[in-house]
């Protein structure tokens, strides 16, 4: 057997230990497919719930991931000597198609920043003692961390960001603003970037540190979108003093860290495994009973779906076998979640087509107006994991070999000009 088969062999007998173990934990999944006018239509990108709803799941989403974690499937692509099971993404994918034939609590944000990003981040660039403290803490729920990178005044420039941290002994005194922070109402730690030295170029002068969210030079206010949650939030800091043990890298580091920690983010954003809002089968089973599939120009444009779908589960088993060889998800983790987030918009665009003016006011009729939170919510998924705009540069840039932008911001960031 050569080493592919060999791989192949492992990954099925994987596959039924993790099917025995889900089995233990979880309820199945209903087989029967969706019944038009039954249960929740759940067409959301960004679930409306109350505090306390927002609490409860947490709680089930924690109890599971918990137990997760404890039969040894947490963390699978971390190499083991950061506490990981040291499989390659082609087991993480594996696993997610087998969860999807069980009743899974359905996660949060914070839930994927805790594990996927600021877990990983914490295990891969943190100290001894903070990878003691905290990234088991983190990959098991115990704690849960926000992630601060976004700033008003950066918009996709990420390391164009403001918010200082000055030295002060053994401490750092952190003042500024960040912005569009999942549920950091609900966080023990923030995953913080800060300018620690102004005078040399944007990317070389910022520091990544953990931040305790009850210092008191911490405000969290909540922003309300226009689908209705609240699960943004700005993040304000006065006078913020963070202990030098909880920086995460040498300083100047954060630049390095950063991009790591958002390549983590871009390879889960577009994996296809969290449902987030409608999906080419609602769309579909919508068209139906509205009677319009005989349409030659709407079926046109639902076959675009199906096979815009079919690419995108593609792309993710592509970045996973070359990341199996070896090889980082890079740029192809970036077309994964370009895909992703267009999808999402041309689904609400084709609903929105399909309802006309039913989308616009609640006739009462199953299915129809729940689409209104999915349209809203489908252009914030533009932005979350990094902009599609930053996305077509770094496939632009890194897999066409196009030229690069002019860069312009190559002096010291103190005298770059400030808008």
């Amino acid at each position: 057997m050569n080493d592919a088969g060999a791989i192949d062999a492992h990954l099925e007998s994987w596959r039924a230990e993790v099917r025995a173990w889900l089995a233990t934990v979880l309820p199945r999944r209903s087989a029967a497919a969706r019944v038009w006018g039954e249960g929740d239509p759940d067409l959301a990108v960004f679930r409306s719930l109350s505090h306390d709803e927002e609490v409860a799941l947490l709680d089930k989403v924690r109890a599971y991931r918990r137990a997760r974690f404890d039969a040894g499937y947490g963390a699978l692509t971390l190499p083991a000597e950061f506490g990981g099971a040291g499989l390659s993404s082609v087991y993480s994918v594996a696993f997610g198609e087998e969860e999807h034939a069980f009743d899974v609590p359905l996660s949060t944000e914070i839930i994927s920043v805790t594990t996927g990003l600021v877990g990983s981040a914490v295990s891969v660039f943190g100290t001894p003692e903070q990878r003691e403290r905290f990234a088991r803490a983190f990959q098991r729920t115990d704690l849960l961390c926000c992630q601060m990178f976004s700033e008003p005044g950066a918009g996709s420039d990420l390391a164009g960001l403001a918010t200082r941290a000055v030295r002060d002994g053994d401490e750092w005194v952190v003042d500024g603003q960040k912005i569009w922070t999942s549920q950091a109402q609900f966080a023990d730690y923030g995953f913080l970037l800060a300018r620690t030295d102004p005078d040399v170029v944007k990317q070389a002068g910022i520091t990544a540190f953990l931040v305790p969210m009850d210092n008191p030079g911490i405000e969290v206010r909540p922003i309300r979108q226009m689908s209705g949650p609240a699960s943004f939030n700005e993040v304000f800091f006065t006078a913020a003093y963070i202990p030098d043990s909880l920086r995460v890298g040498e300083p100047g580091e954060g630049w390095k860290v950063a991009n790591a920690t958002l390549g983590f983010e871009r390879s889960s954003s577009g994996s296809g495994h969290r449902r987030k809002g409608g999906n080419v089968e609602d769309v579909l089973a919508l068209a139906r009973q509205l009677g319009a599939t005989s349409d030659p120009l709407l079926r046109q444009r639902l076959a675009d779906l199906v096979v815009r779908t079919t690419l995108q589960s593609a792309t993710v088993e592509r970045v996973a076998r070359a990341t199996t060889a070896g090889a980082r998800p890079g740029a192809a983790a970036s077309l994964g979640k370009l895909i992703s987030s267009d999808n999402l918009v041309r689904i609400g665009d084709v609903a929105t087509d399909l309802l006309g003016a039913r989308i616009a006011a609640d006739t009462g009729e199953w299915g129809t107006f729940a689409w209104t939170d999915h349209v809203l919510g489908a252009p914030g998924y533009r932005l979350a994991g990094g902009t599609d705009e930053i996305q077509r540069n770094i496939i632009a840039e890194r897999v066409l070999g196009l030229p690069a932008e002019h860069r312009a911001d190559r002096a010291p960031f103190s005298s770059m000009p400030k808008t």
